[in-house]
């Protein structure tokens, strides 16, 4: 079986959104890896959001354009999940939940608390902020 059918097998048995390319990393050497990915996103099914972590894809019913499988704050979530970077509710959602403010917060933004991280994260055209709010 060919190295691109194996992670492209692999990739659809994951029950997540987001796949790394560290999760590949025992199926080949870095360049072959790294070239079945490129494919796969050329393909449409794939798309990079991040160096080395990629997003599933869907068909858009409207456009016929493959499109994330989730939205930006889904995306990233998983994403910090698999890192294993701690998140916790921006300045803005905190007081959107706590009821001291009615607006709801509409941009993608990641308190990292005392953590300082610099991994842009993008889908499509939107990307996620950092907040350093303890």
């Amino acid at each position: 079986m060919r190295l691109e059918d194996r992670i492209t097998r692999s990739i659809a048995q994951r029950k997540g959104a987001v796949v790394l390319r560290s999760d590949f990393a025992n199926m080949g050497s870095t360049a072959q890896v790294g070239r079945v990915l490129s494919r796969l996103i050329e393909k449409g099914k794939l798309i990079r959001v991040s160096k080395g972590a990629f997003a599933k894809t869907r068909i858009n019913k409207f456009t016929g354009q493959p499109m994330p499988d989730g939205t930006l704050e889904d995306i990233g979530a998983e994403l910090f999940r698999k890192l294993g970077i701690e998140l916790m509710p921006s300045r803005l959602v905190a007081e959107y939940n706590s009821g001291r403010s009615t607006q709801v917060p509409v941009t993608a933004v990641a308190n990292t608390g005392r953590r300082r991280i610099t991994r842009k994260v993008t889908v499509g055209t939107r990307s996620v902020i950092y907040e350093n709010y303890f």
